[in-house]
Order: C-alpha cells, then sequence, then structure tokens
C-alpha cells in the first residue's frame, strides 16, 4: 500500500514539473509578443526559481550529488 502512494505521489510532482515547465513556456512566447503584467511577470519568475530548486533539491537527495 505504502509503495502504490509514493509513486501516486511521484507521478504527482512529475504532472506538476511538466505543466509549470509548460506554463513558463506560454509566459515567454506572452513576453515576445507583449511586456508581461506584474503579476505575470511574478510567476514567471517564481516558476523558473521553483524548478530549478525541485531539480537541484531531487538531484541532491535521490544521487547525493
Amino acid at each position: 500500500m505504502f509503495n502504490v502512494l509514493e509513486n501516486i505521489y511521484e507521478l504527482s510532482i512529475a504532472i506538476l514539473l511538466l505543466c509549470s515547465l509548460f506554463y513558463v513556456r506560454q509566459l515567454k512566447k506572452t513576453k515576445r509578443k507583449r511586456k508581461l503584467t506584474t503579476f505575470e511577470f511574478a510567476m514567471y519568475l517564481l516558476t523558473q526559481i521553483a524548478i530549478v530548486l525541485w531539480v537541484s533539491s531531487f538531484l541532491l537527495l535521490r544521487y547525493g550529488i
């Protein structure tokens, strides 16, 4: 039972990461067309920072790099 929950948890993190990457991509396209609003710019920065922090913490925890 614990393994199933752990797998669901890891799948949900992967889905959230994928959605975050698509959101950053959409904001980059919007940025090329027009200036981002303050909220969009904040989300653009925070999402990129969160992705970098997650990847680095994942690598540290999983592989001890």
